[in-house]
């Protein structure tokens, strides 16, 4: 870091900026309170606002009247100005009111706060361990001779059956409660970091759409090119680096036995005597992953619709003539973006009112009536009207009723294993009920990522086949999941 970096990101890191402000004691308890504590991703503005209120009036209380006088509309509005960018203000798809949610800066600057925070154990053995553990799966990872391969298999496998041979002996090698408190402190800070991270990994999807529309925005070639170019595919925010490995990371965790082991892991730790000091949020922090990562998969799916949908209104209006004025207003605001906001006035001249007289207005005149022959002569053939009343109908509750009773036992579970242990009567219009199933039981999880096939036989007894993307039922619920 030289002088002139450290300069610049005090001038415009805006967390370095919320550190500076008079109201950071303010400011920084009440992101930590909600957004972090209580790992909320969107909050309603009058929610927020209520809460806020609520920590105002406790302060003025106790630091004296008119220590923070202002709304607690107005600190939120200012938090979230451009100049401060420490909450995103949004409407959220079919949603009237305007939503909170912290940024980046936010998590940044409490984690810096959380490191001055004395600790009274710190513990180097089990870093360095992680460390060599990274080294040996960079170094044996990327090694594709097999020779190489076997030999280092063959190692870790002596290690095993060494300390197997040890184990039956009776001589079992146990962590000491120094060690025990080393590796619980590194798990506690690095499942914050990650939890953390989700911030600033939606806030990079999010940067990454703005840069495609960007470049959208500003293209003069044509269409095809601009495909070449900028998106290479269909899912150009998907396909990156960012989505890439957040997409690992949600297959992972979203396994039910993985989610199965983490739950019995966490509750084995929290039992450890050795352990004295223990951190009451990383018994369920699993469950805080799956929330955050769900947010952050639930935006990259609406970047993305809203790309596709950015992309057909540009072919659309590409031959107006007012997509060239709009072309224009977005090059113009991206090259004076950096200069300010300068102050904008219109004036016009009051128009003149319009005047109606009463008698002006034209009688009212009935309008004709048209005769209609309504007389149908009888056919003479002989038609089966069975068919007419012959209709199908695809029970929504039955089915909702299917999926909890399917997760009564277990956390969740997918369409295909739910229609091969209830086979479906009605064919696709059943399916299609289960895909706009809703219900405060559970939540339907969809990943375009993998498809899978359904299979059902009709009334002829032919076997239909439908492929569609992944459908997950995961049971919801104020409790921890079994």
């Amino acid at each position: 870091m030289q002088f002139d970096d450290i300069v610049f990101l005090r001038e415009h890191d805006l967390a370095w900026r919320l550190l500076r402000t008079d109201n950071a004691a303010l400011t920084l308890s009440f992101f930590y309170g909600v957004f972090v504590e209580g790992n909320a991703r969107s909050v309603a503005a009058a929610e927020l606002a209520g809460r806020l209120d609520d920590e105002l009036y406790a302060l003025n209380e106790r630091l004296g009247e008119g220590t923070f006088p202002r709304p607690a509309r107005d600190y939120l509005n200012d938090w979230a100005r451009p100049e401060c960018g420490w909450l995103r203000k949004y409407y959220p798809s079919g949603v009237d009111e305007a939503h909170f949610d912290a940024t980046p800066a936010v998590e940044k600057a409490l984690s810096w706060l959380r490191s001055l925070q004395a600790r009274s154990f710190v513990g180097t053995e089990s870093r360095l361990n992680t460390l060599f553990e990274l080294l040996r799966q960079i170094v044996y990872g990327a090694e594709d001779d097999p020779d190489v391969r076997l030999a280092e298999l063959h190692r870790r496998r002596n290690e095993i059956d060494a300390e197997i041979a040890e184990v039956e002996r009776g001589n079992v090698d146990v962590l000491n409660p120094s060690a025990q408190r080393d590796r619980y402190q590194q798990f506690t800070a690095t499942a914050r970091e990650l939890l953390a991270d989700f911030r600033e990994v939606e806030a990079n999807f999010r940067a990454l759409d703005s840069n495609l529309r960007e470049r959208i925005a500003a293209w003069s070639g044509s269409k095809g090119e601009l495909l070449d170019q900028v998106l290479g595919s269909r899912d150009a925010i998907a396909e990156s680096d960012q989505g890439r490995s957040f997409q690992a990371f949600y297959d992972f965790l979203l396994s039910p036995d993985r989610q199965a082991e983490l739950t019995e892991l966490l509750r084995k730790v929290g039992e450890l005597a050795a352990i004295d000091e223990r951190d009451p949020r990383v018994r369920r922090i699993h469950y805080d992953w799956l929330d955050a990562s769900e947010q952050t998969q639930a935006t990259v799916r609406l970047l993305s619709d809203q790309l596709r949908r950015f992309l057909d209104d540009q072919a659309w209006l590409e031959n107006r003539r007012a997509m060239d004025l709009l072309h224009s207003i977005e090059a113009t605001a991206l090259r004076v973006r950096d200069h300010g906001t300068p102050p904008l006035t219109v004036e016009i001249d009051a128009t003149a009112p319009a005047v109606v007289l009463p008698m002006e207005r034209p009688l009212y005149t009935p309008a004709a009536s048209t005769p209609i022959d309504s007389t149908v002569e009888a056919g003479d053939a002989d038609v089966d009207s069975s068919a007419l009343f012959d209709q199908v109908h695809v029970d929504r509750a039955l089915l909702a009723s299917g999926v909890r009773r399917a997760l009564q036992h277990r956390g969740q579970i997918g369409l295909a294993e739910l229609v091969r242990d209830t086979p479906l009567e009605h064919g696709l219009a059943e399916l299609v009920g289960y895909l706009s199933l809703t219900d405060r039981a559970f939540s339907v999880v969809f990943d375009e990522g993998t498809r899978e096939q359904v299979s059902w036989h009709d009334d002829a007894g032919r076997e239909r086949t439908a492929t569609l993307p992944r459908v997950t039922y995961v049971r919801s619920g104020g409790g921890e999941h079994p």
